[in-house]
């Protein structure tokens, strides 16, 4: 039985770590639901793209002063009660959303999930790499990306469904989206009930005083960081505002974005199945570039579409490429820090990706709001092609430990 299962598909990977990866789309749910609302719904209900730009920068500002003190005390004190606090801090944010479209409020709400991000990007690889081994830990990684992309597009999609709704109960669509932020914070606050269950026996054995001194993990720590910091500020300027550009550009609103943006996730999600394969045939760094290269093409391609249709079609096969890197490069980080020092290498990788990502994110929401809707773009393929470059060059014969 035992042999068949190993066979099987993500067969690898334990049954715990199957169960903490499944009961964290509750969560992951919501988020695609927020994300889609901020970028979409707020400049429906008369937030200016530059206010829209400014609430996902703060989120990132939020994220990035949490980041570090939580991934130090998740090293210290163990990643599990980092995880579940942090979890706890997106239904409350959610909520703020329901009852209000005012700019402070509004603040608040994205650096409250700037930090619950914070709790969650430096515990969740780390603890998955603990639960694992390198064996296994290629097969968890790309099981984890499959169900949050797929969950997250679940949310990205709803607002499809919302004029239907809407028509059926005799609400406005944005009465439907400010009942769906109350269903969302209901549905974020299963995960972290669930999970206190599953890893209530759970036992971590954290060693304290780490953090990079002795230079064992510091200099791949940072060039691998430095290079994924080339990418952020790429991504910055258009991928959050994907939605908003949709809208600006060709006039599409969320209830058709949503669902543009799920399949993208959908499509991402199952096409990283293959990522394992790929890193086990050419070797996880040709494999993370492949994949990213390929990507870079319909990114720029993005600039120069005619319609919503072609826009869509290109979008969708840029994420799906660039999101089959994702589980390669969370292993690949993992496997070349010590166990001791994964939470905060985590933390600090997050960051140098989050600080130039929220910078530009602002940047971005301007030049849309100018009417440049191919600028984001061109800048973003630069930065893109700099790092995927750099990266392959400093990393090509390295492959990542147990």
């Amino acid at each position: 039985m035992e042999k068949r299962a190993r066979r099987s598909i993500f067969g690898m990977v334990p049954g715990r770590v199957r169960w903490l990866i499944l009961l964290m789309s509750f969560s992951s749910l919501a988020t695609g639901y927020f994300w889609v609302a901020t970028s979409a719904y707020l400049p429906q209900v008369g937030v200016p793209a530059g206010s829209v730009g400014l609430i996902l920068a703060i989120n990132g500002v939020a994220f990035m002063l949490s980041a570090i003190p939580l991934g130090l005390l998740a090293d210290r004190t163990g990643r599990k009660r980092i995880l579940l606090i942090g979890l706890l801090w997106m239904p409350p944010a959610l909520m703020v959303y329901a009852f209000t479209t005012n700019i402070a409020f509004l603040l608040v709400a994205s650096a409250i999930a700037g930090v619950a991000e914070g709790a969650f990007l430096t515990t969740w690889n780390a603890l998955i790499a603990d639960m694992t081994t390198g064996e296994e830990r290629k097969e968890a990684f790309a099981l984890s990306f499959i169900v949050m992309a797929v969950t997250t597009g679940i949310g990205y999609a709803l607002p499809f469904a919302f004029p239907s709704i809407a028509g059926l109960g005799g609400w406005t669509t944005f009465q439907v989206h400010e009942a769906f932020f109350i269903i969302m914070a209901a549905t974020s606050l299963i995960t972290p009930v669930t999970l206190s269950r599953l890893l209530r026996d759970y036992n971590e054995t954290p060693e304290p005083g780490l953090s990079f001194k002795k230079g064992k993990n510091l200099g791949p720590m940072l060039k691998f960081s430095a290079f994924n910091s080339l990418i952020g500020l790429g991504a910055g300027f258009i991928i959050p505002l994907i939605p908003l550009w949709l809208l600006l550009r060709f006039g599409v609103a969320d209830t058709y974005s949503g669902p543009l943006l799920a399949l993208a996730s959908l499509t991402m999600g199952f096409a990283s199945i293959a990522s394992a394969g790929l890193a086990r045939r050419h070797g996880t760094v040709k494999a993370i570039v492949m994949c990213q290269g390929s990507s870079t093409v319909f990114m720029l391609a993005l600039a120069f579409v005619p319609g919503p249709a072609s826009a869509g079609l290109l979008y969708v096969i840029r994420s799906m490429l660039m999101n089959m890197a994702a589980p390669l490069t969370d292993s690949f980080l993992m496997g070349i820090i010590s166990k001791e020092e994964r939470g905060l290498a985590s933390a600090i990788n997050s960051i140098v990706w989050r600080l130039p990502h929220s910078v530009t994110t602002v940047a971005g929401g301007v030049l849309l709001g100018m009417g440049l809707y191919d600028v984001p773009f061109f800048l973003a393929t630069a930065f893109y092609v700099i790092a995927i470059a750099l990266f392959y060059f400093t990393f090509r014969g390295v492959e990542p430990k147990d």
